[in-house]
């Protein structure tokens, strides 16, 4: 019954993990476009600066998700508690 019952918590966390880093990556994804549209149409001439930054912080916020789903795959298939 024990075991059950950390399989159904890892489970549930992993669950946790992958949905409030996707939201999480959505929402940033959003603002930081949204900033991006904002500095074209204020100074279209920094394009260029600023698409390279927008890369750079969505790569940065989309890393972090991916983090998040390595760590909740680590929740399943390699928690100590599990065992067997």
């Amino acid at each position: 019954m024990e075991h059950a019952i950390m399989v159904a918590a890892a489970l549930i966390g992993a669950g946790i993990t992958m949905g409030l880093a996707a939201i999480g990556a959505g929402i940033g994804d959003g603002l930081v476009t949204s900033k991006f549209i904002d500095g074209i149409t204020r100074q279209p001439e920094a394009q260029g600066a600023l698409f390279t930054n927008t890369l750079i912080s969505v790569g940065l916020i989309e890393a972090m998700a991916i983090i998040a789903a390595v760590i909740a795959l680590i929740m399943l298939y390699a928690n100590p508690l599990i065992g067997g």
